[in-house]
């Protein structure tokens, strides 16, 4: 953790602060450089949603509350909730913990005294999780097509894919970012997994939302796990409906939380 971002690799080569780009790059390139070195967070992250895939893949759980397209194979309804649970646990998760010890250990105060501002850091750390993002898709479809044979159904629709997954990864990487901002590292650890627990079986993801009863139902058709999950199952085509509500739902927490961890987060 100590090697962070240092104050000196934020300046120019005379001494003066570099520009703002340059040191949103300088902070992606170490960031990235960290997350390839937290082995238990690339578990979480690549390792977990992958065994994830092939189990659920395998075997007849699913499909019938997670679709609404006659005939799908397991797979159509999996790929869609297993991408989704790729991006909470990266965002809200990974992000949330380590950034919630960094601020612990006092590394991100060591940043406070550098040309790196706030907003600068919060960019270089959701572009971290895009990255890693842009990995696990890359993954999870490609073992999807090489072990299940998936493709992607007819009425597919690829931009209501992509702005999905990029609503997901601000709307979940500014609500782990708030925590990690705000609370001490243990009540982040504690928390964001909770969060994911309840993402995972009322939230959305296996089942959607309009599939559970009564009042459980009206709660997750409010949560971003839910509208990130159903605008990926619409959008890939597993699922019919209109994707426009779920995305400007998804949009919706992603600017209330960007814009309330712009506004709380503390660097100690």
């Amino acid at each position: 953790m100590s090697r962070a971002v240092t104050p000196d690799a934020l300046r120019g080569g005379d001494g003066r602060p570099s520009s703002p780009l340059a040191r949103i790059a300088s902070a992606l390139e170490m960031e990235l450089r960290l997350t390839g070195r937290r082995l238990e967070n690339l578990f979480v992250t690549l390792v977990l949603p992958v065994v994830l895939l092939l189990f659920f893949g395998s075997v007849d759980i699913l499909p019938a509350a997670a679709t609404a397209t006659p005939g799908a194979r397991p797979i159509d309804a999996v790929l869609p909730a297993i991408l989704a649970t790729a991006i909470v646990a990266a965002g809200l998760v990974n992000l949330g913990i380590s950034t919630g010890f960094e601020r612990s250990y006092g590394v991100l105060k060591r940043l406070g005294g550098s040309p790196l501002t706030r907003g600068q850091l919060l960019v270089a750390k959701i572009a971290t999780i895009a990255v890693v993002e842009a990995v696990q898709a890359v993954l999870l479809i490609g073992l999807a097509i090489a072990v299940f044979g998936w493709r992607p159904a007819a009425g597919w629709d690829p931009l209501a894919v992509g702005a999905a997954i990029a609503l997901g990864t601000g709307a979940f990487s500014a609500l782990g970012l708030l925590l990690a901002g705000t609370l001490r590292a243990e009540a982040t650890m504690a928390l964001t997994n909770a969060l994911f627990l309840l993402a995972l079986l009322l939230g959305g993801l296996l089942v959607p939302a309009h599939q559970l009863p009564g009042v459980l139902g009206a709660f997750a058709s409010l949560l971003p796990s839910a509208a990130l999950a159903d605008s990926l199952r619409i959008g890939l085509g597993s699922s019919t409906g209109d994707v426009v509500g779920p995305l400007l739902l998804l949009g919706a927490w992603a600017v209330g939380a960007s814009a309330l961890t712009a506004r709380t987060f503390r660097w100690e």
